[in-house]
């Protein structure tokens, strides 16, 4: 199996046009359920397994939905103009203290679909004219854009499902 590469190591595509987000958001609109149908069958041993100290799936699944205030902060930032993005904890304290194993998946999941269905409003009302505003990102130390932002989550779904993906793999 091919290795992905550790998130924090990744870079990502800037000055990304107006018209891509339309699409972009069609894949934000979609993780929620793609999540429901990637886990609909999974057997609560398998979803709530750790991987030595790594999050299980269901964690994974949390994660996605602690994001969100996060994702919804940014693109408030965009709407103000603010020149610098807000900083994001790394060390992801929330979803290390937040016991989603504990929780029931379907909670889980609508928790995250509606978050990210206030996130994709948020994105939709932006105005064309300030598509091209950009604010640097803490962390990447990077000028983006709106449309940047909303394919750098797009990315951060897919890298969470990939991960889902390869838990599941082990136990098939």
């Amino acid at each position: 199996m091919i290795q992905k590469l550790p998130w924090f190591e990744r870079s990502f595509p800037t000055g990304l046009p107006g018209h891509l987000l339309p699409v972009i958001v069609e894949r934000l609109r979609g993780t929620p359920g793609r999540l429901v149908e990637r886990l609909a069958e999974v057997a609560d041993d398998v979803r709530l397994r750790r991987p030595g100290a790594s999050w299980s799936i269901q964690e994974n699944v949390g994660h996605l939905g602690d994001m969100e205030p996060l994702w919804q902060k940014r693109i408030d930032d965009f709407a103000a103009r603010r020149t610098e993005l807000t900083v994001a904890d790394l060390t992801n304290r929330q979803t290390h203290d937040a016991n989603h194993n504990s929780a029931p998946l379907a909670q889980l999941l609508t928790q995250f679909r509606a978050a990210r269905h206030e996130s994709i409003r948020r994105l939709c009302g932006f105005c064309e004219d300030g598509l091209a505003f950009t604010a640097i990102h803490p962390r990447l130390k990077t000028s983006m854009n709106v449309v940047d932002l909303a394919y750098f989550v797009a990315e951060h779904d897919d890298y969470h499902l990939a991960r889902i993906s390869e838990l599941l793999e082990r136990v098939a």
